[in-house]
Parts: structure tokens; sequence; C-alpha cells
């Protein structure tokens, strides 16, 4: 079987950090989470980051912590995992989807400014797969409009557009699934440049306090979003492999994009100039008269995992209360229905690069 992916990660490089924070009985809110913080900060540009549960908390901290709640209006990409819709619903706002656009799968910058209105309190931006979204459009969106930008940069340590990095903007949210480039099992992290706004996410992140004489003082509802020692040191092992992490993912995805220009009904989408992907997955698109469900299971028979790229939100029945119905936003839709996800991990090797472009394209000449 050649794995859809396969976390980076092996026991002798955290051995020795679990054997010191077990010896410590500091199992949370020790150094090890400051350092990971601190890190993931320098590797972003930002000057502050806050370490939480997952990307979803993250975000949810985000959106509370500037005051996004019921009544407010959320623009959010379309075509991405639905806990970036899910957590707009769970402070009581109202997600807006917007479409991606033709040839591509980040959103349609155009289409979110026609959706803005006075209720909109906040672009929740995707940049999916590691693929940025042009950070100029984004500053140009937000000054023509006042609508500030949260980046889910889940997928995307270590992607840049021109000279920034993903999640550089006021708040960035990022993920360690283990999926994702860096993983710590469950895991994620909100970085920004605002002290105030750091503050007040680290305060949410535990309960709503701040350390008070002899006890705490709790100032407002909060919740209990904090990462522990164990998952940030298995995030530390990797971050100082960070470089060489993304390297060979670029590497893996270029011998890919070689062996499939020459695949019909398979398209690509390539990385722009001025940017570089974390390739966080490596995602082609098949000819709409194909059947991709059935390319999955066919790859499955011949030992080669595979799946969908990811989801159109408004074509899933959790978003239908909301007014979508499939295929409201064509690009995105189609975009869930024909991509396809292709085997990308640390151990990828091209002579299994050359194994999957030959078994797909097999799985489309069946057809």
């Amino acid at each position: 079987m050649i794995p859809l992916i396969r976390p980076d990660l092996t026991y002798g490089e955290v051995e020795g950090s679990i054997q010191a924070i077990v010896e410590s009985g500091i199992l949370t809110g020790g150094q090890f989470v400051d350092r990971f913080e601190q890190q993931v900060a320098e590797i972003v540009g930002a000057t502050h980051a806050v370490a939480t549960t997952s990307a979803s908390t993250a975000m949810t901290l985000a959106l509370v912590a500037q005051g996004v709640g019921p009544g407010d209006e959320v623009l959010v990409s379309d075509f991405t995992f639905p806990a970036t819709g899910n957590v707009i619903a769970a402070v009581g706002a109202r997600p807006v989807l917007i479409d991606s656009r033709p040839e591509s799968f980040v959103l349609d910058i155009e289409h979110a400014r026609s959706m803005v209105t006075n209720r909109t309190a906040a672009l929740l931006v995707v940049h999916p797969f590691g693929q940025p979204v042009p950070f100029d459009e984004l500053d140009e969106f937000t000054n023509a409009t006042g609508v500030q930008c949260i980046e889910d940069a889940a997928c995307a340590l270590g992607s840049t557009h021109g000279s920034m990095q993903c999640g550089s903007g006021r708040t960035g949210c990022f993920s360690f699934h283990p999926r994702k480039v860096v993983t710590t099992g469950e895991g994620g992290m909100v970085t920004t440049n605002d002290r105030t706004l750091a503050d007040h996410m680290r305060r949410l992140r535990s309960h709503g306090g701040v350390r008070s004489t002899p006890a705490m003082r709790f100032e407002e509802i909060g919740f209990n979003f904090r990462l522990s020692e164990i998952p940030a040191a298995l995030g530390l092992a990797q971050l100082s492999r960070l470089d060489e992490i993304l390297s060979h993912r670029r590497e893996v995805s270029h011998a890919y994009e070689l062996l499939l220009r020459e695949v019909d009904g398979v398209s690509l989408r390539e990385e722009p100039l001025g940017q570089a992907w974390s390739y966080q997955s490596f995602v082609v698109m098949l000819d709409p008269t194909l059947d991709r469900d059935r390319v999955i299971r066919d790859m499955m028979c011949r030992g080669i995992e595979t799946t969908l790229g990811t989801y159109a939100m408004h074509a899933q029945p959790a978003f239908a209360p909301y007014g979508y119905q499939p295929g409201d936003l064509p690009n995105s839709f189609q975009a869930q229905e024909s991509s396809l996800t292709l085997p990308l991990s640390p151990s990828t090797t091209t002579h299994e690069v050359e194994q999957v472009c030959d078994a797909l394209a097999l799985a489309i000449s069946s057809q």
C-alpha cells in the first residue's frame, strides 16, 4: 500500500523531550509550549503566537477576540474542510460562502467583495492545500471594504506570496493535524502582530481568566483551548527540520507535475510566479466526464490510497439551513466533485510517484 500521508516524526527525536516533560511533572503551560509558540511566530514573521488544541479552536479564538458573534456575517471560502464554516456558526454568526475561481482552488475575491453588507464582520479566507490567496488582493479588499481578513492558514505553514508568509496578516490560524506539514497529533496556533489581540486570545484560551492574587480572576466567558506540553514537543522536533520537510514535499510535487502533464484527463494547479506552496496535499482535477469516486476505488484496488481534494461547504447538508443548494457555487462544487488528492508523505519516493501516475493513467483509461 502507498498511503495518502504518513506523519514526519520518529520516536528518537522526541524521546528526550518526553522524558523531560514527564519527569518535570509540568504537563501543560510549560516551556515546550512557550518555545513552540516562539518558533512558529518567528517562522511566520509574527510577533505573537497562541497555541491551541486545533485549528478550529484557533479560529474560534480569533473570531471571538475580534467581537464576532450573533447578528454578524462572516464571508468564508467555500472550498474547504467544513471546520472553517463550523466555527463561524459556533460563535453565532452567519457563514456567507464565497466561490473559488475558475481554474483555481482559492476564493474569488470579486465574489467576496460583492457579498459585503453592513453586517459583514470579517473575511475568513482559506489558503487551500497551502496555495496562498494573493496578499495584495486581500489588502485591496480590506482597504476598499473596511472588512478585516482572518487567514485560515491550516495547510499553509511555510507557504509564501512574494516575501510574505501565510499567516503573517493581522490574524493567522494554523493546524497541526497528522495530515499537515508539521503535526502535534491534534493542535493549532493563532499568530498576530497585535499585542492586545494576543493577550485577549490567551485569556479566552484559559477560561477567560487572568492570574490575580491569590487566585484567578475570571473577566469573561472563555474556553479551555490550551495545548499541552507533549504535543508541543512533537511540533518542535519537526520545526527544526521544516526547510527539509518543505523541500521534499516540493520535490515530490514537481515530480508529479512532470509526469501528469502526459496523462489525459488530468489538469494541474501549478505555483504561479512569486509564490511558494507548502504542498500540504498534492491535488489535481480530473475531467468532469470522469467518475472521480470510481478512480479512487480503482486506485485502492491497485494498492494506492487517494481521496477527494476537499469539500464545497455549500453542498453539505449542514449548510442547507443558510439557503444553499448543491451547485449554487459552481466552481467550488466542480472542485469538490472532480478533485483528487494523491499520496504525499515524507517517505514518498520518485519510484512511488511513477507508480501512482501509472496507476492513475490506467484507472482513467478503464472508464
